[in-house]
């Protein structure tokens, strides 16, 4: 499977998420898609991040956006995680690594002066019709939740 680009159609993936749900993103067309990649539930950024996207979901519910939130953690890590933070939303385990190669967010990360590969947090805005029409890579949790807003203003 090649990876994504920015106004080209996604390939269709899928996976398991939380509320036992099995993910696929051809069950979303008609509907934007934003997943936001995370390294690991329960860190403070990841939760931070994952509360940010909770505290405006009404903007994304407005706009009719669909939001998941996406890591390798097992599905049943996700549930704890989602059900300790009230996540309006469902979180999608990635653990082969397969959505993650596919949007390219496996990367090199240094950890305490240790390398190892990890998901770079990044998030991706779909459209309606399928097509990737923004992606924020290497994000910074601090002002992510702002710039993502003000893309579904003006990029949907």
């Amino acid at each position: 499977m090649s990876q994504v680009e920015t106004g080209k159609k996604v390939p269709n993936f899928s996976g398991q998420a939380t509320s036992d749900i099995n993910f696929k993103l051809s069950d979303y067309k008609g509907s934007p898609v934003l997943i936001y990649f995370y390294p690991r539930d329960n860190t403070p950024g990841c939760t931070q991040e994952g509360k940010d996207f909770r505290d405006n979901y009404a903007a994304f519910e407005k706009k009719g956006i669909v939001i998941f939130g996406l890591s390798r953690d097992s599905v049943k890590v996700h549930e704890n995680f989602k059900a300790k933070h009230e996540f309006p939303f469902d979180l999608i385990s990635d653990k082969e690594e397969i959505i993650c190669q596919l949007f390219d967010v496996i990367k090199e990360k240094k950890l305490y002066g240790k390398v190892h590969m990890g998901i770079e947090r990044s998030t991706f805005l779909i459209n309606s019709q399928g097509k990737l029409v923004k992606e924020w890579r290497k994000v910074k949790v601090k002002e992510h939740i702002a710039q993502v807003l003000e893309a579904i203003e003006t990029d949907l």
